[in-house]
C-alpha cells in the first residue's frame, strides 16, 4: 500500500459537501421520468460546433436534442440559459486504493461525480472483488466503473507487490490465454496487461513482457469480447503494443521523442493512447523542483517527452482519449480528470479537441460510444452543465454547476443529498465461527472466499507455495513453504478473506479472538486486518500440531509499513481478513501448517 496524501480538503467539508450536493442512492433512470435542460449551449461531442439546444431526457436516455425541441407536459424543467452543456467526462485510468485521495471507495465516486465525470476504469481491483464493488456502487452516487483484470509478468511491473489473484502473471502464450480465460469468468470489463517494465530511469528495469505472449493475450481476449490496455512507457514497447494489436497504450511513451515512423507503427495497429499526462506532471504539490537534481531534471525531460509525443500521435491519426493513473501520489481523483484536459490543450490538442478526447473518443476505446460519450438522441443521458465555455477556456471545465447520470440529477443545485457517500465502508455482517478448515480442495475457504499468497514485494520477491495437503485421519490442512527472497526482512503468508474481495466487513465483537491449530518450525504472526488498519500478534509452533488462540486484546495496530502503531483503536466490529505470517533471514526457508481456523 502507498502512503496516502494529505487530503484536499478535510473531512466535514468533503461531508458537507456531499450532504448539500449529491443524491441519497445511486443514479438509477426512474422509469417515467422526464427532464427537459433548456436554453443551455450544446457542445455534443461529435465534432460539430456548439450550439444552443434544448435537451429532453426520458428513462434515463435523451429523448430529443434541438433548438426547437419543448420541454413535455409534466417535465422536471432546468433553466441552462448562459451555461455548456457536455457528456460526461471519462477517465479510463484510475487506482480506487487506499493511498490515493479521498482513499475510500464513497469518498472516490463522490469526488468524480462532482467533477462531472461519469464513467471511469478502476486498474486497482482484484477479480474477486468485482461483484462486491458493483453491490457497492449501485447503493452510492457513483459514476460507472469499468473493471480492469490485471496480467503481468513474474517479477514485472504490476506484479511486484501483487498476488497472482489480483495480478496473473504470464510468461508464455499458452499461460497468457488460459489466464484469460480464468479472469473472464469474474466478468471483467477491460483487461490491462503490464508489458513495459522500465522504471522510468530511476530503478532497475522490471520484467518485460514479451510480443507472442502479448499477441497471444490480446487475440484471447479480443475472443471474450474484452479490450486490452497496456502499461507501456517506451516508445519501442509501444510499437511492440501496436504490432500486437493492443486496444489501448495507457500512459506516455516518454523515453524518447517519437519520429513519424514510431507514430505511423503505432497507427498502423489501431492502438489508441491515453498519456496519463496528470501522473507525470513534474511540478506537483510535493514535488522538488530543484534543477541542480539530476532526478528532477530527468523527470522534466520525460515530461517533455510526454507531452510532445501526446501531440504527435495526434497528429499522426492515433486516438488520444483521456487517463489519469488518478489515485497515485499528487494525482487526486475527480479534479485530475479535469486537468489531464489542460494538460492535453498544453500538448498542443486545441480545447475541442481535448474535450472530445474525454468524452467520444474515450466512449469509443473502451467499446461503449453507441450507448454514451455524446449528446444524441438514444445515448445515455450522462452530462455535465458548466458555467462557462471550455471549448474556448479548457479551464472552464472546472465549473461544474449540475451533473446527471442515467438521466438523474445527482450533483448541483437541486440534487438530494448524497448521504449513502457518507459511510467509508460497507455495511458489516456478522462474523461466522468458521473461517477454514481447509477440507475445500479449490482453494476457497470455508467462508468461500479465494485465499491469496503473500509474500513480500519487489522485483526479487519471496518464492511461496501454499497448499490444501491430507492431515492423517484429521482430514486436510493448509501447507505454507518458502524460500526467502535475499532482503531486509524477507515475509511470506497466506490470507483468508472473511467476505469475497476483502470488501464488506464482519462484525466479531461477539467473540474474544481467533483460535487456531499449527504446526512449524519457529515464530510466526497472525494478522488481522481491519477497514481502519492492520493489526497482529505474534505466535510459534514446534513439529508437533497444538491449538493456540490469540485474543484480539493481544493484536497491535501495525502502520502501512509494518512499524507498530500506538494510537490504533480496535473495535472488532470492521474485520476484512485473517493471515498466517512468518519471516526468515534472506535465503532462509520456512514452513508452516495450519488446520481449523475459527473465531472463538
Amino acid at each position: 500500500m502507498k502512503l496516502a496524501l494529505k487530503a484536499t480538503v478535510s473531512a466535514a467539508a468533503l461531508a458537507a459537501t456531499l450532504v448539500l450536493t449529491g443524491a441519497a442512492q445511486a443514479a438509477k433512470p426512474a422509469k417515467g421520468e422526464v427532464v427537459a435542460i433548456i436554453g443551455a449551449t450544446v457542445f455534443d461531442g461529435t465534432g460539430a460546433a456548439p450550439r444552443l439546444a434544448n435537451v429532453v431526457i426520458r428513462d434515463g436516455r435523451i429523448a430529443a436534442v434541438g433548438p426547437g425541441v419543448k420541454a413535455p407536459r409534466g417535465a422536471r424543467v432546468i433553466d441552462a440559459k448562459g451555461q455548456a452543456l457536455l457528456p460526461g467526462f471519462y477517465d479510463l485510468h484510475t487506482h480506487w486504493t487506499p493511498g490515493g485521495v479521498p482513499s475510500t471507495t464513497p469518498q472516490i465516486a463522490a469526488a468524480y461525480v462532482a467533477a462531472g465525470v461519469t464513467t471511469v476504469s478502476d486498474f486497482n481491483a482484484s477479480p474477486e472483488s468485482f461483484a462486491p464493488r458493483r453491490q457497492w456502487l449501485s447503493g452510492l452516487v457513483a459514476p460507472h466503473v469499468n473493471f480492469a483484470a490485471r496480467m503481468s509478468t513474474p517479477g514485472g511491473h504490476g506484479a511486484d507487490w501483487a498476488d497472482t489473484n489480483t495480478t496473473k502473471w504470464v510468461n508464455t502464450p499458452e499461460a497468457a490465454r488460459a489466464a484469460v480465460r480464468v479472469i473472464a469468468t469474474y466478468k471483467p470489463d477491460l483487461i490491462k496487461a503490464f508489458t513495459d517494465g522500465w522504471r522510468y530511469g530511476v530503478a532497475p528495469d522490471n520484467t518485460s513482457m514479451d510480443e507472442w505472449t502479448l499477441a497471444a493475450l490480446v487475440d484471447e481476449a479480443h475472443k471474450n469480447d474484452l479490450k486490452v490496455f497496456t502499461h507501456t512507457v517506451t516508445v519501442d514497447r509501444g510499437e511492440a503494443a501496436a504490432r500486437a494489436k493492443v486496444d489501448v497504450i495507457t500512459h506516455s511513451l516518454q523515453d524518447r521523442p517519437l519520429d513519424a515512423e514510431d507514430a505511423a507503427a503505432i497507427k498502423a495497429g489501431g492502438t489508441a493512447d491515453t498519456p496519463t499526462l496528470a501522473v507525470y506532471e513534474p511540478t506537483k504539490a510535493g514535488q522538488s523542483t530543484d534543477m541542480s537534481d539530476p532526478k528532477v531534471q530527468q523527470s522534466f525531460r520525460k515530461f517533455d517527452n510526454a507531452l510532445a509525443n501526446a501531440k504527435a500521435l495526434h497528429d499522426a491519426g492515433v486516438i488520444v482519449a483521456l487517463g489519469t493513473d488518478a489515485g497515485m501520489p499528487g494525482t487526486p481523483h475527480g479534479v485530475s480528470t479535469l486537468h489531464e484536459m489542460e494538460l492535453l490543450v498544453r500538448a498542443g490538442l486545441t480545447p475541442s479537441q481535448a474535450l472530445i478526447a474525454g468524452t467520444a473518443l474515450s466512449a469509443k476505446v473502451i467499446g461503449q460510444l453507441d450507448d454514451r460519450g455524446t449528446i444524441e438522441a438514444g445515448k445515455r443521458a450522462d452530462l455535465v452543465l458548466i458555467k462557462g465555455e471550455p471549448w474556448k477556456t479548457i479551464a472552464d471545465v472546472r465549473k461544474t454547476d449540475r451533473v446527471f447520470i442515467d438521466g438523474k440529477l445527482v450533483f448541483g443545485p437541486g440534487a438530494p443529498p448524497m448521504t449513502a457517500n457518507l459511510a467509508t465502508t460497507m455495511p458489516a455482517i456478522p462474523a461466522k465461527t468458521q473461517i477454514d478448515d481447509f477440507e475445500r480442495l479449490d482453494g476457497r475457504s470455508s467462508l468461500d472466499t479465494l485465499r491469496n499468497d503473500d509474500p513480500d514485494g519487489g522485483l526479487d520477491r519471496t518464492v511461496e507455495i501454499s497448499q490444501v495437503i491430507p492431515r492423517g485421519t484429521d482430514g486436510h490442512a493448509l501447507s505454507i513453504s518458502a524460500r526467502m527472497a535475499m532482503k531486509a526482512r524477507p515475509t511470506a503468508g497466506v490470507i483468508i478473506p472473511l467476505t469475497r474481495g476483502s470488501i464488506q466487513p464482519v462484525d466479531a465483537r461477539a467473540f474474544k479472538g481467533v483460535r487456531f491449530e499449527v504446526r512449524g518450525d519457529g515464530d510466526y504472526v497472525l494478522g488481522v486486518t481491519t477497514t481502519g488498519g492492520r493489526w497482529s500478534a505474534p505466535f510459534s509452533a514446534g513439529s508437533e500440531w497444538k491449538a493456540v488462540e490469540v485474543p484480539f486484546s493481544a493484536l497491535k495496530g501495525l502502520t502501512y509499513r509494518g512499524e507498530k502503531d500506538d494510537k490504533a483503536a480496535w473495535t472488532g466490529a470492521d474485520l476484512t481478513e485473517v493471515e498466517f505470517m512468518g519471516g526468515r533471514q534472506g535465503g532462509a526457508k520456512l514452513w508452516m501448517e495450519v488446520d481449523n481456523v475459527t473465531f472463538y
